[in-house]
């Protein structure tokens, strides 16, 4: 008869939830912390963008974009369709969800001769098979903002951060995380 007793009440604590959060609790994947709500800094510059360039890593994939200056301003946010400055045209990126990335730097010199001229608008960056990634699309660049769309699997978690060099160049850098 015991036996039953403490058999009921051992089902009844794990049935209505009384175990330690501590055991109940996982760790984030690869103990990442980053959301999915937009992230944004409000500086402007004229450092202008001069190149773009993506890396796999264990956990996330990386978005690098590179200007001859100090540039430090940017919004990265899901949107339903990415659109070019300006003119408001739906840029297509592939992908379960997209990352608009506005940069608040143009991609052109004082002279407005371009310094960010990719090949492929469509394909800035070859992420065929990646992880995450699915298209990097350049959308243009507008009174003083550019912007790229990244598609990407799905609403996952990401990070934006800015780093200093080469030189006296900058880096602004999107990290998106494999899963959630």
């Amino acid at each position: 008869m015991r036996r039953l007793i403490a058999l009921a009440a051992a089902v009844i604590v794990v049935a209505f939830g009384m175990i330690s959060p501590a055991v109940a609790a996982s760790e984030p994947y690869c103990g990442l912390r980053w959301g999915s709500l937009p992230e944004a800094h409000d500086s402007w510059s004229t450092a202008p963008l001069v190149n773009v360039r993506a890396g796999r890593h264990a956990c996330f994939d990386r978005l690098v974009l590179d200007f001859r200056g100090n540039a430090d301003g940017y919004r990265v946010e899901y949107v339903s369709a990415v659109r070019s400055d300006g003119s408001g045209a739906v840029i297509p990126v592939r992908g379960g969800a997209r990352l608009q990335i506005t940069v608040h730097a143009p991609a052109h010199d004082a002279n407005y001769n371009p310094t960010f001229r990719p090949a492929n608008r469509n394909e800035v960056v070859n992420v065929a098979g990646w992880n995450t990634f699915r298209q990097v699309a350049f959308a243009g660049t507008f009174e003083g903002d550019t912007t790229l769309g990244l598609g990407v699997r799905a609403r996952l978690p990401f990070r934006v951060f800015t780093l200093d060099g080469p030189g006296s160049g900058s880096r602004i850098v999107i990290d998106v995380a494999h899963r959630w």
